[in-house]
């Protein structure tokens, strides 16, 4: 059966019961819904080939984007830190995991139900259907070359490569992107869809982008920035406030003396937080 899971085969309609029809390719008999529609005894039928969480080998007419050697995006469902990520790819009763090995190292980085993943399917000697993420080589093949018009355009996309010099990922108008660690207040996670804008265009046609706000809208972010960092904190404080060196300031919030002043000084006038010698903490 092997040779046949995630792929489209066409079988042969040898019996039905009240619930499904049953299907035969090459001496393995696969369950179709007749939820799917009405067939008859003897008719051939086209489908997606695959076993179901109840270890049924099954057929449904409804072809997934992803098969055997063919990637698309799929929505992250559930994470399991002894597994891996599930990704439903539009099949009624089951979701491929992507194996825990082709996740990051650091789990944190680890996709989120929501984030998305571009995968492509393989199969084990257990008959087992697994997702694999897809390579550099694939979102290269994918993607078109930039210009020097799109500065400043803003745009979607999803994270597809952590690396120690930056974050990579691919429009939804497909342009790969480069994201530069000064250019984020956080690393993003693998899967994650965010907001970058166009900061310039490398000879290859790679956007480099930025997730951090325009100049002139930086007060608010900044403020947002902090707030976040203080609501996440075990003790709602850090130990920063406007007497601070600027260089302790750019290693703590990526920003400069004047930006963090701005930003705790707007959120003071809210009323969200209160500052005292050596440290900014949330109002009670």
């Amino acid at each position: 059966m092997n040779e046949l899971l995630g792929q489209v085969i066409t079988g042969l309609i040898i019996d039905e019961n009240e619930t499904m029809y049953l299907v035969q390719k090459n001496g393995v008999t696969f369950r179709l819904a007749k939820t799917e529609g009405e067939h008859e005894i003897g008719e051939s039928i086209e489908g997606f080939a695959y076993v179901n969480q109840k270890k049924e080998a099954v057929i449904t007419t409804v072809i997934p984007q992803v098969r055997m050697g063919h990637f698309a995006f799929g929505e992250v469902t559930d994470v399991r830190r002894d597994l891996g990520a599930f990704v439903n790819i539009g099949l009624p009763d089951k979701d491929m995991v992507v194996s825990l090995d082709e996740m990051p190292s650091m789990k944190e980085l680890w996709p989120k139900k929501g984030d998305r993943l571009m995968i492509s399917l393989r199969v084990d000697e257990k008959d087992r259907m697994w997702g694999v993420l897809a390579d550099e080589t694939i979102f290269h093949s994918l993607s078109r070359a930039g210009s020097a018009e799109m500065q400043n355009e803003n745009k979607t996309g999803t994270i597809y490569r952590l690396k120690v010099t930056g974050s990579y990922l691919i429009t939804d108008d497909f342009y790969i992107g480069f994201v530069h660690p000064l250019e984020r207040y956080k690393e993003p996670r693998l899967g994650e869809v965010v907001e970058a804008r166009v900061i310039g265009v490398r000879p290859d046609g790679v956007l480099n982008m930025s997730l951090k706000p325009r100049n002139h809208e930086m007060i608010n972010d900044d403020a947002a920035m902090i707030l976040t960092m203080l609501q996440r904190n075990a003790t709602n404080s850090l130990p920063y406030w406007d007497k601070s060196a600027p260089e302790e300031i750019k290693e703590a919030f990526g920003i400069s003396k004047g930006q963090f002043k701005r930003a705790i000084g707007h959120l003071l006038k809210e009323k969200l937080i209160v500052q005292t010698e050596g440290e900014i903490k949330l109002k009670s």
